[in-house]
């Protein structure tokens, strides 16, 4: 038996497929706790009844959402990864940074979840989640980071977080930032890539030939431990 999410994609002129589209939107303006479900019914032009109809509670609704999101992402990455295949680093950088720009500010809703769900002082408890680790291992492989997608080094992770961090920062900020620089959205997006370029390739070229001579960067700096607290009751002295 299909999935309520398995139909909606099935047929995506069909109410369902309505819901989740509004609700994606929804979703990534104003995260889950401040979006209704009333909220998403109105826009799409139902009453609330139809809509606990088609998906159940806001937390079911919000999960699919965050499953839609993924499977997106998911094919997104294996487009990418199949045209940088056996590139130069260089080249696969300038190449994931076009296309993941393009797709991401197409779908801006994307950007918008995934910061709003990992930054937000209220996170709700879902059973499903954003593939984060899944996703940046991928990329850790498509990028040449790492040799296992299941099993990348914290480092080149790190890598990878500093990568997908700047491209949803300058989605999710664009009507922050645009007008701030006098541009139109063409522009805006033509100079996010140059910048996201400009800082990371130098970057990453030049570690890639350090290890190539054999300069292998040392170990993450380790976890500091807390110091044990101190007992802040004064400790008592005899009077002579």
């Amino acid at each position: 038996m299909k999935s309520p999410l398995e139909k909606a994609r099935k047929n995506p002129e069909s109410m369902k497929a309505r819901i989740l589209a509004v609700a994606r939107r929804l979703f990534g303006e104003y995260g889950f706790h401040g979006t209704t479900t009333r909220m998403i019914a109105k826009e799409v032009g139902i009453d609330i009844s139809t809509l606990h109809y088609h998906w159940g509670d806001k937390n079911d609704l919000y999960e699919a959402v965050v499953m839609d999101v993924n499977n997106d992402l998911g094919r997104e990455l294996l487009k990418v990864e199949k045209v940088v295949h056996g590139s130069s680093l260089e080249e696969r950088l300038n190449v994931s940074i076009d296309q993941m720009m393009d797709y991401l500010f197409d779908h801006p809703e994307i950007s918008n979840l995934v910061l709003l769900r990992y930054f937000s002082k209220t996170r709700n408890e879902i059973d499903v989640d954003f593939k984060v680790p899944e996703f940046s291992g991928d990329i850790a492989r498509a990028m040449g980071l790492a040799k296992d997608a299941k099993n990348p080094s914290p480092r080149a992770m790190m890598k990878v977080m500093s990568i997908m961090n700047g491209m949803h920062s300058f989605v999710s900020g664009e009507n922050f930032f645009r007008p701030m620089l006098n541009l139109d959205r063409k522009n805006y997006i033509r100079a996010v890539k140059e910048t996201l370029k400009f800082i990371l390739i130098p970057a990453f070229v030049l570690q890639e030939a350090k290890t190539k001579k054999g300069a292998v960067p040392g170990p993450l700096p380790p976890k500091i431990n807390k110091a044990p607290k101190q007992n802040a009751r004064p400790v008592k002295q005899n009077n002579p």
